[in-house]
């Protein structure tokens, strides 16, 4: 069945807001979250999720908000899908934990990953957060190998346990920042920011941030030993930067040349949030590890690797396992999501709408000297703020200002990313239906308008 074009859901249809933000139900909850809770999570909105359904979420005051967070790329197949629900419902009636025993659904899940990735990916491993798989590639490339040494990329994010930091590019981060050292071995590289180069190129000239330039980093940075390079298809914390056509093969190539694995760190891209199934599909190459999580499930926690069984094998009993890894409630409700997802063509939904989408941002990219550049594919998109387009300066004040009007219009936008805190992250659930995306833009235009000033 293919994706609806109208919303079907008008229980919560809206935006509609009936109290003040945040209201009285939200404002008591909060504040025990503050008296209790650390600060450590991210400056949200002070919104208090109640409900969602599809594409809307209602509070616990009963204002209903547009999503463009996607829970942070979560729920690619929207909000409480009645299939996914079903699957929690009878699972939670018969076993949810089983350790690392098998279960009816976690081997069934890892050959539906087999099944949906390139064939030299041959075996899966299902672990619960996207930070377990980036450790674990870390862990398999340097017993697989032999070898110590991974490149990572300048502004890259792979979680937040300490491995994942380690091969973080964004050492002055508000996630980072204090916790050091972090684990040896770990070079980086620029990961070609178009709008930022840090060298003050252009794709069309740029020698680089391409593989000239990983090679004197090897010969003056390494000790010649490295293992692997792990990459994200599109830097997701970083500001959803988008690599220009053509780097993402020099680079697989570069790797194959050397004998080094390539790792792809797809958490926030796969499953249909780029319009294919995965990102790494658009550039025509094939991972040695692929690290999945957030949209494999649309709800519940769970991650995997996909990895070729020549490395996978290198494991012994007990050097890789999960305590919820592999649970019998969460690797189900991954494979009904899995199904849900290529039977409800929702790649392709992500890939029309977002098409759309992504000409109307481009429009208010014209219309505000604030918005100095606009990425984005499928349905997860980048708007880089600036106090102007000739200097290009961050504006991260007028960033935060614009998803505070939004807020107030009853549009759902996480807080600002980006390595200056200047990138609005737009990522609606992929069963968006058109004119519910362009409602959705206009209440951005709005916002924009109203914090521009």
């Amino acid at each position: 069945m293919a994706i609806s074009s109208v919303a079907t859901v008008p229980e919560l249809a809206g935006p509609r807001i009936v109290t003040e933000l945040p209201g009285p139900r939200a404002k008591e909850l909060i504040k025990i979250s503050e008296k209790y809770e650390p600060r450590s999570m991210s400056d949200q909105v002070p919104m208090v999720w109640a409900r969602g359904e599809r594409v809307w979420l209602e509070d616990v005051d009963g204002n209903v908000f547009l999503d463009f967070t996607s829970g942070v790329l979560v729920v690619n197949a929207g909000h409480s899908h009645p299939r996914l629900v079903a699957a929690m419902r009878d699972q939670a009636d018969r076993v949810v934990n089983t350790y690392d025993f098998v279960n009816e659904w976690r081997p069934r899940l890892a050959q539906r990953l087999v099944e949906i990735t390139p064939p030299n990916l041959d075996k899966a491993i299902v672990l619960t957060t996207g930070a377990e798989t980036t450790e674990a590639a870390i862990k398999l490339a340097r017993k697989f190998t032999g070898r110590h040494e991974i490149i990572a990329f300048h502004g890259a994010f792979h979680g937040r346990t300490y491995g994942a930091m380690s091969i973080g590019g964004k050492r002055s981060a508000a996630g980072t920042k204090g916790f050091g050292p972090f684990l040896p071995g770990v070079v980086f590289a620029p990961f070609p920011y178009c709008y930022r180069c840090p060298f003050g190129q252009t794709p069309d000239n740029c020698r680089l941030h391409g593989t000239d330039y990983l090679d004197w980093l090897v010969e003056t940075e390494t000790e010649d030993d490295v293992a692997a390079v792990i990459v994200e298809t599109y830097q997701g914390g970083a500001g959803s930067i988008m690599a220009p056509e053509g780097w993402f093969p020099k680079l697989e190539a570069w790797c194959r040349k050397r004998d080094i694995l390539l790792i792809i760190d797809e958490v926030q891209a796969s499953f249909g949030r780029t319009g294919k199934l995965f990102g790494f599909e658009h550039y025509g190459i094939t991972p040695n590890l692929l690290c999945l999580g957030k949209g494999i499930s649309s709800s519940v926690p769970v991650s995997a690797i996909v990895g070729e069984s020549r490395i996978v094998d290198t494991l012994t009993p007990g050097s890789l396992g999960s305590t919820h890894g592999g649970n019998a409630m969460s690797s189900r409700v991954a494979l009904e999501n899995i199904d849900v997802i290529i039977e409800e063509r929702m790649s392709e939904n992500a890939a029309r709408v977002g098409e759309v989408m992504l000409a109307r941002l481009q429009q208010l990219q014209n219309r505000f000297e604030c918005l100095g550049d606009v990425r984005g594919m499928g349905l997860v998109f980048g708007l880089e703020m600036v106090t102007s387009k000739a200097t290009r300066e961050p504006d991260p004040d007028v960033t935060r200002r614009i998803v505070e009007a939004a807020y107030r219009r009853g549009l759902l936008l996480i807080a600002p990313i980006g390595f200056y805190g200047n990138v609005i992250r737009v990522a609606p659930p992929l069963v968006i239906a058109e004119e519910e995306a362009l409602a959705g833009v206009e209440l951005l235009a709005e916002a924009i308008a109203e914090a521009a000033g």
